[in-house]
């Protein structure tokens, strides 16, 4: 099944998304890899692909997981949340409806 993943930055979280990019993307890969990523991004802080120094205020991915634990469960060991990325993440069933 589909899980949405949302997760809210904390403020001013831009040099801690920097450190732990490269990390974060090679985990995201492996999805990738996997076939199990529908899509995945950020949540610019102001209406641009590119915010700049504004950075983002979160990030939305959706995959696939064989249960809402097991969802959580990757969630929570992502390295921004070790790095101290998000002040909140929820993982929720998601359906695909559309295209």
């Amino acid at each position: 099944m589909l899980y949405a993943i949302i997760c809210e930055d904390v403020p001013n979280s831009l040099p801690l998304r920097q450190a732990a990019r490269p990390a974060h993307l090679e985990r995201i890969q492996t999805l990738v890899d996997q076939g199990r990523l529908l899509v995945a991004g950020p949540h610019p802080a102001l209406d641009t692909p590119d915010p700049g120094e504004a950075g983002f205020t979160g990030s939305l991915i959706i995959a696939e997981f064989d249960s809402q634990e097991e969802a959580q469960a990757w969630a929570d060991g992502d390295p921004y949340v070790a790095a101290g990325v998000f002040q909140r993440v929820s993982v929720k069933p998601y359906k695909r409806v559309l295209p």
